[in-house]
């Protein structure tokens, strides 16, 4: 009871010097207290949530221009500037890599060379296949999605969807495309330098499977712009800039996208103009009447 009545004691004349120094009277002050917010306050703090959102999705590494990006995926149309605002008021930084200090060292390691070096045509089935990982935003979270596509007829073989990016994400869909597929001669597989294509793991899944290893330059998207391509069309022709309600109706929609439309049905130019799954039956079949 005492420390209650020195601590409002205190309340009250750090309100009378607050009022003496503003010049205004005590019965105002706190009138303006109990005052509604501002329209333009209620939305700066509904904002703000979206933004803590994505902040934290990146792990809270985004500065307010990707944030921004984000904001205008889900149709906010606020500007940089007040989003930068924000984030400054509730102190969300982007995170700010080490310093480069000079190292004198050698090449750094390379698991494989780049052996399809952008030639993006295969003459037959189960010759080349690429393989990447992208990511779906949820209201529960990040899925995630790897893929693996036959550089023949541009058909997804293999894919795996799983809310952390671990090794076993692209050895599903790996191991669904050797086992759809089952190709008799070796399959040259090609990926980025990420750390799930780097392991141990994937590494001895390729020598056990007669599967030969080659991998993008390191920093250089165009070496695997075919798995980017599919992942573009994804995202333009059927995520198209939403965020699903759950990571289980992220993974319906996308394996309807893939094995009901993709695959069997959307046409690719690269195929004159016929569906992935159509083209390969076209070719078999051209190939059994020899």
């Amino acid at each position: 009871m005492r420390y209650a009545f020195i601590q409002a004691h205190q309340d009250r004349f750090a309100t009378r010097n607050l009022c003496r120094m503003m010049r205004v009277h005590r019965s105002g002050y706190y009138a303006w207290l109990k005052q509604p917010k501002s329209a333009r306050r209620r939305e700066d703090e509904r904002l703000l949530g979206l933004i803590k959102q994505f902040w934290l999705e990146s792990g809270c590494v985004y500065g307010y221009r990707k944030v921004h990006l984000d904001l205008r995926e889900i149709g906010e149309t606020c500007g940089q500037n007040r989003v930068a605002r924000l984030m400054k008021q509730a102190g969300l930084k982007a995170q700010i890599g080490y310093k480069n200090f000079q190292r004198k060292s050698g090449k750094p390691a390379v698991i494989a060379a780049n052996q399809l070096n952008q030639e993006f045509k295969a003459e037959q089935p189960n010759q080349i296949w690429v393989t990447d990982i992208t990511y779906i935003r949820t209201y529960e979270g990040w899925l995630y999605l790897a893929v693996v596509i036959d550089l023949f007829s541009r058909q997804v073989v293999g894919w795996s969807m799983q809310p952390l990016m671990h090794v076993d994400l692209v050895l599903n869909a790996l191991l669904m495309a050797v086992w759809r597929r089952k190709p008799k001669n070796k399959v040259l597989i090609h990926s980025d330098q990420g750390s799930q294509y780097t392991s141990t793991d994937w590494q001895n899944f390729l020598k056990a499977h007669n599967l030969e290893c080659s991998m993008s330059r390191r920093g250089n998207c165009y070496d695997n712009a075919v798995a980017e391509s599919f992942f573009q069309l994804l995202k333009r022709e059927r995520i198209k800039r939403r965020t699903y309600k759950n990571r289980e109706a992220a993974r319906q929609d996308i394996f309807n996208y893939i094995e009901m439309f993709y695959n069997p049905v959307r046409r690719h130019g690269n195929n004159k103009g016929l569906s992935p799954v159509e083209f390969d039956r076209q070719h078999f079949a051209q190939v059994g009447s020899v």
